[in-house]
């Protein structure tokens, strides 16, 4: 089996996290840790809408199904997966040409080739393909073959990190390619090169795999693999517990419950991922830039990192990491409450008989909706609730599942969670872009800031280091200007999984977590203890 360098990551991450179902798996005794040392069933909390990296799936990363052209070691740096080597760039970073690799097979026997990496590209980009992520490629002006086994990309502008986008998926195009790419069989019943072959998929309950035996980086030792969609986080845990699982994903509060079993590991992920509010520019309240400067100064966001993530995370202030190289120095913002009213003093939000502050016959006072039975969501809606309401402004909060919220977005605010590892550009464009207010889970505050679209432009399409640091530290002051969400956390992922198998490691994790990332990001790497 070649080494982990050379094969690759395993199962970055999914795209957007969508349809979230039924608790538990069709018959708990039969699903997990009774397999033997060669299966494995862990617990998750997200589901995919769809298994097609056309739509979306796998776009930050490989997924156990799919290769990327390049793929994340345990270091995150870009390795050659389905490419035999780095590409060579020229043409000052507007052409990028990748060598593939050769001799690889989907998992239908067919050989893969250039013409499956041009057909993957060219499908996301086109405009009838409902791929909410496509501006992600943004750059790309054109994608060609030169024979079986050559692909050169050319962009518009010399987009620093479009290595960085080559590890998403490719899919085969005698497949994919004839069918209707949005509603097709090929968004449930996948065709691949990875390293594990869907056996099934119970929505609402779980995704079975099987090892790929033709697998061209060798044919993993874990032979079957099963990830249990459990959205309750206790739940999840009980299971755990209980023996039905093999691991899970699990807020801090429940993974310290098993810290003293013997037989049992801790992994902790360092992670992208942020707990933020949604401030909707459409809601009379939240969209007031004095309402949301004095809210981004009431929250005391430690007590949050020290309370609700004991210590399993960081203060966030914006989508960039304080550690992060990226991180603009200077937007810090401290909790201040007296600060906060003031505010609100001053642009003439005045409290009420009953504390609530009042303007112009408008009460402060707006929903904010969390996922049902996720936990550090619930946590830091209640928290972020209670230290708004000392500053006087009322905000309820109410669990629902994203079909509920969904079509409340451009109105109600909404604990969200995002973050993507890498590249500023990777996380702000389809955060804060206005352009793509209302694109599914893109700009779910509909935030709309000129400064800021133009420096996300300038930060996206020069190539130099300089402008580019520039652009993002103008984007981040800005937020501090008017902040359509309130960052609260960064937070850690924290997993606990079972002592059968050697070869466990990390990665940084984006936000989309506990699928295809976690300790199983490389679970064709693991090798069953004596």
């Amino acid at each position: 089996m070649l080494s982990r360098s050379i094969r690759g990551a395993a199962a970055v991450t999914l795209a957007a996290s969508l349809a979230i179902s039924a608790a538990a798996c069709s018959k708990p005794g039969s699903a997990a840790g009774q397999g033997g040392g060669d299966s494995a069933v862990v617990g998750i909390a997200y589901e995919p809408e769809t298994l097609s990296p056309l739509l979306g799936y796998g776009k930050d990363g490989n997924s156990k199904i799919f290769d990327g052209l390049l793929t994340f070691d345990e270091d995150m740096k870009l390795q050659p997966a389905l490419a035999a080597e780095l590409p060579e760039v020229a043409d000052d970073g507007r052409t990028y040409t990748y060598t593939l690799r050769q001799g690889v097979k989907f998992s239908d026997g067919k050989p893969f080739t250039a013409k499956d990496v041009v057909f993957t590209y060219r499908t996301i980009l086109d405009k009838k393909t409902n791929n909410a992520s496509k501006t992600e490629l943004d750059a790309v002006e054109d994608v060609r073959a030169e024979g079986d086994h050559k692909v050169v990309f050319t962009l518009k502008y010399p987009y620093a990190p479009f290595a960085e986008r080559t590890v998403l998926p490719i899919a085969p195009e005698h497949v994919a390619g004839k069918q209707d790419v949005n509603s097709g069989s090929f968004t449930t019943k996948p065709v691949g090169t990875g390293p594990y072959i869907l056996t099934g998929w119970s929505k609402g309950e779980k995704l079975s795999f099987k090892a790929n035996p033709g697998y061209w980086g060798g044919e993993p030792k874990v032979k079957k693999f099963t990830m249990a969609i459990i959205k309750d986080d206790d739940v999840r845990a009980t299971r755990l517990r209980t023996g039905d699982l093999d691991g899970a994903i699990l807020p801090p509060n429940l993974a310290k419950t098993f810290k003293d079993d013997d037989g049992r590991t801790t992994y902790a992920a360092r992670s992208f991922d942020y707990r933020t509010v949604t401030l909707p520019t459409h809601n009379k309240v939240a969209g007031d830039t004095d309402v949301r400067r004095a809210l981004d100064v009431a929250v005391d966001r430690r007590a949050m990192v020290d309370k609700i993530l004991e210590g399993a995370g960081k203060p966030a202030y914006g989508p960039v990491p304080t550690d992060s190289p990226w991180f603009a120095k200077g937007t810090e913002r401290t909790h201040d409450l007296a600060r906060a009213k003031k505010i609100l003093d001053e642009a003439g939000w005045k409290p009420g008989a009953d504390g609530i502050r009042v303007k112009d016959g408008v009460r402060a006072r707006f929903p904010l909706w969390y996922l049902s039975g996720d936990k550090l969501r619930q946590d830091h809606a209640l928290a972020y609730a209670s230290d708004a309401k000392k500053a006087g402004i009322d905000i309820k909060t109410q669990a629902g599942t994203w079909e509920v919220i969904m079509p409340r977005m451009k109105h109600d605010a909404v604990l969200a969670g995002g973050g993507a590892p890498g590249d500023p550009d990777f996380d702000q464009y389809t955060l804060l872009q206005s352009s793509l207010a209302g694109d599914a889970f893109n700009n779910m505050a509909w935030y709309d800031n000129p400064a800021v679209d133009k420096a996300l432009k300038k930060g996206r399409e020069s190539g130099g280091t300089a402008d580019r640091r520039a652009a993002y530290d103008t984007v981040q002051r800005e937020l501090v200007k008017n902040p359509g969400y309130t960052f609260l956390t960064h937070i850690d992922h924290l997993y606990v999984v079972d002592d059968k198998w050697s070869g466990l490691t990390t990665q940084t994790e984006p936000h989309d977590h506990g699928l295809a990332s976690g300790p199983w990001w490389n679970v064709e790497d693991w090798t069953p203890k004596k």
